[in-house]
């Protein structure tokens, strides 16, 4: 009685066993691995960038409120002053700049926070903002803001760094090319890791290569759901898929509205005129606009932006973007003091709500420290993945052949049939998706010219009679 050679591979067939009938997954399949292999090793190292600096800005939040609770937080006290008072408190310390929007004290012991735009030494698109105590006056500290969240410099620091690796719009390349990979990269190996045969999976008493896949495989499809999301989302406001995704939106009326800041206008879309200089003393005055919105139903926190210019109107707007989301906003006359428009937050098209909740929910806002910590542990996982991935190209190569990529030719076994709608998917992709489609391309060129490389030299070592190995 003989029995079958032993093998080391990690599928190999047992020999009582009758080969089962092949299926149209079965060609398709060393595809999926040989597009997860190269997309793995040549895009991981800006997946991991994208990872740890998410990881941070995770953290970022909770950092905020440590290294800046000088500025962020007051005694509670009796009463609140006037917020035109807070206001003249701020500018009579920092007569610099204009008025760009207040942001009245939305909590008993928060600061009332007074937003300057154009003050010397502060980065373009930035504004410095003054922190009032709201029942003293008295400043607390003023420090550079960004953004509609009002990144203090800390989380700026970092969130420039997660977006573009501060180094303008081309480093936002490097993100959007993540975004773009970080979705195909997960179905593949989803694919990969349930096309395989039960047994095969587990990773207790495994060990070596097969341990590491074990983990990599498990880690990956508990995280696959996070790592969709966290890759649609991120696409939303990326430079050229944020462009083609906004471009769709407005096609289909789903563009986020904004309330009319001219007399008699619909939501045209003029909006805010936030980064305007505007005159906060203008009109009516801070305190009859704050209470003509209190009046709309416009609760804590709220953000007061004064007039653009002499046609223009007040907005107040509601900025909680936590659930539940508070994003009512309403135009007020700066002559009488009269509700001019509203745009409720319920009004918004679907998609623009999908939009604002799936970036609010991308940056750790939507659901507060519950959010931050399970983005913490999906880039973690992340992470981890990729550390794995790298181990299981170490541990693949044989002595010298240390990485040795996954056989080529695997196209030429999948079925024309399934084969042209595939190729047709995937330039539709890469026309929405440019940093998915043009390094597709790229990978595809440089395989093809490498694969003939190797076949002309195997053919000069080899000779026309000797096979090349």
């Amino acid at each position: 009685m003989t029995t079958a050679p032993s093998t080391t591979t990690d599928e190999a067939p047992q020999p009582a066993t009758p080969a089962p009938p092949k299926s149209s997954w079965a060609p398709l399949r060393p595809l999926v691995l040989r597009l997860h292999f190269y997309a793995g090793v040549l895009v991981a190292p800006f997946l991991l960038v994208a990872a740890v600096t998410g990881l941070l800005y995770a953290a970022s939040f909770q950092a905020e409120k440590i290294v800046y609770d000088h500025e962020l937080t007051v005694p509670v006290g009796e009463r609140k002053l006037p917020i035109s008072e807070q206001v003249a408190a701020a500018r009579e310390a920092h007569p610099e700049g204009t008025i760009s929007a207040v942001r009245p004290s939305p909590e008993a012991d928060a600061t009332t926070r007074v937003m300057l735009s154009g003050v010397p030494g502060v980065d373009e698109g930035h504004a410095l903002a003054v922190f009032v105590d709201p029942y003293t006056a008295k400043v607390r500290g003023s420090l550079e803001q960004y953004g509609s969240t009002g990144a203090l410099p800390l989380r700026t620091w970092i969130d420039e760094f997660h977006r573009d690796l501060h180094l303008g719009e081309t480093g936002r390349h490097y993100s959007e090319l993540a975004a773009s990979w970080l979705w195909v990269i997960s179905a593949g190996g989803l694919v990969l890791w349930f096309s395989r045969r039960r047994a095969l999976r587990k990773v207790r008493g495994t060990n070596g290569r097969r341990r590491t896949l074990g983990l990599h495989g498990s880690v990956g499809v508990w995280a696959a759901a996070g790592f969709f999301f966290l890759s649609a989302t991120g696409l939303t406001w990326s430079a050229y898929a944020g462009a083609n995704i906004d471009e769709l939106r407005t096609s289909l009326g789903h563009a986020t509205p904004s309330v009319s800041a001219a007399a008699g206008g619909e939501h045209s879309g003029h909006g805010s005129a936030a980064g305007q200089a505007g005159d906060a003393a203008h009109g009516v005055g801070l305190d009859k606009v704050l209470a003509a919105a209190r009046a709309e139903g416009l609760g804590d926190p709220v953000e007061i932006v004064p007039p653009a210019d002499a046609t223009s109107a007040y907005v107040v707007k509601q900025v909680q973007r936590s659930w539940p989301e508070k994003q009512d906003s309403v135009a007020i006359d700066p002559s009488n003091g009269e509700v001019m428009d509203v745009l409720r937050f319920a009004d918004y098209p679907v998609l623009a709500k999908l939009t604002r909740w799936g970036i609010d929910l991308h940056t750790g806002i939507l659901f507060g420290l519950a959010n931050q910590i399970v983005l913490m542990l999906l880039t973690l996982s992340l992470i981890l993945l990729i550390v794995w991935g790298y181990r299981m190209w170490w541990q693949r190569g044989r002595g010298s052949a240390f990485g040795r990529p996954i056989p080529r030719g695997a196209w030429q076994q999948v079925p024309p049939q399934i084969l042209v709608p595939l190729l047709a998917g995937v330039a539709v992709l890469g026309y929405f998706l440019p940093l998915f489609g043009i390094p597709l391309a790229v990978f595809l060129a440089v395989d093809i010219v490498l694969g003939e490389i190797a076949h002309r030299r195997g053919r000069r070592s080899y000779g026309a009679g000797t096979p090349a190995r």
